[in-house]
């Protein structure tokens, strides 16, 4: 709660102002109430224009003949000098509040957090969000986190559509609110268990990201859903938050099988790879965005291969993709036998074949 010490005014009263209005309220002229508290005209001008203060010899005059208490002129001359003090403080404080905003700015996702309203234009509030968003204790850190090699891959990529910037604010403000959520503690004996769940809730494709963030919380596992900002061809990110672990989704499209992939990646990443590295982090890019260097790499390869296996049975997979019957009927089929849905079938299929052009009747949206 407020007090009244705590509000700074956008403009402080002279007691100047107020005597002028007593003055006139007398109907008398300034040079005959200069003359008769002893002043010239141009000293009670001053004082008018605030550029002359009220002391207490003065007040004590005006008090004689204006009837009004000494201690009113100078309770009026206090407050004024204290608003102007508060006024000056909060101008350098916000001076150096856009000085720092100048040295950081380049180094944060500006455009992205407006957009997502965590930043608001003001910088003496948003240097204070900033911190918290990124977790720093100053801004010097700020590069440091664009140097961590997690990051510094983005910096490499020459593709127009990738701002390491934008990527690196969304993978922070992911962290951020995942730090605001908390979840059961996770348990890795239970891994089949939670996948059976999470296919169970693929295949019937009905209030899918509310049910699926539910079971996974009931896992122990945090799951966040952040939509990216601009030239942030991102997919998903895998990391540890306050003991737990945590996926990141931008679910940059409303498809079931894209979810579906994503999903199965990131959890690859934390029941491979964060189960042994508390502080490993994952961010995955669209592929068609991704370096090869980093497709290859093998917690990569194993991410992919967790996903495939456990959305599809392998050996039954086999033996349906060497049959090369990939239409809608065959599909369907496939899927109702091994209880997933058929779109995250026909998703495998395109990927196998490398051919995402064939029609399809099949319904891909989330539900």
């Amino acid at each position: 709660m407020k007090t009244t010490e705590n509000i700074i005014p956008f403009l402080t009263t002279h007691p100047g102002e107020v005597l002028l209005d007593e003055i006139e309220a007398n109907n008398i002229s300034q040079s005959d109430f200069a003359k008769k508290i002893g002043l010239n005209k141009s000293q009670l001008n001053e004082i008018i224009k605030g550029k002359r203060n009220i002391n207490a010899e003065l007040a004590i005059l005006l008090e004689k003949a204006l009837k009004i208490d000494a201690e009113y002129w100078l309770e009026v001359q206090k407050n004024h000098d204290l608003d102007k003090a508060r006024i000056n403080t909060k101008n350098q404080e916000r001076l150096e509040a856009i000085e720092q905003w100048n040295f950081i700015e380049s180094k944060i996702a500006v455009s992205f957090l407006k957009k997502e309203k965590i930043i608001s234009g003001d910088p003496i509030e948003d240097l204070i969000t900033i911190k918290k968003v990124y977790n720093v204790q100053n801004f010097e850190e700020l590069a440091k986190i664009n140097a961590e090699p997690t990051y510094a891959r983005f910096r490499k990529s020459t593709k127009l559509k990738v701002n390491p910037i934008n990527i690196i604010g969304w993978v922070k403000l992911l962290q951020f609110n995942a730090n605001q959520i908390y979840v059961a503690k996770f348990d890795y004996d239970k891994k089949d268990e939670l996948i059976g769940k999470l296919k169970q809730v693929l295949s019937t494709n009905n209030n899918t990201l509310t049910t699926a963030k539910q079971i996974l919380t009931d896992y122990g596992i945090k799951l966040i859903f952040q939509r990216k900002g601009n030239k942030t061809p991102v997919d998903g990110v895998s990391f540890w938050s306050n003991g737990s672990p945590s996926i990141g989704m931008s679910l940059r499209h409303s498809r079931l099988d894209n979810f579906a992939f994503t999903l199965f990646h990131e959890l690859g990443h934390v029941y491979e790879h964060l189960i042994n590295n508390n502080k490993a982090e994952f961010v995955d890019l669209i592929p068609n965005e991704e370096q090869k260097e980093y497709k290859n790499l093998t917690e990569e390869k194993e991410a992919n291969s967790f996903a495939q296996n456990n959305l599809i049975d392998p050996n039954n997979w086999e033996a349906f993709f060497l049959n090369r019957r990939f239409d809608d009927g065959s599909i369907i089929k496939f899927a109702e036998e091994n209880k997933i849905h058929p779109c995250i079938v026909r998703g495998r299929v395109c990927y196998d074949l490398d051919s995402y052009k064939g029609k399809t009747s099949i319904d891909y949206s989330i539900h």
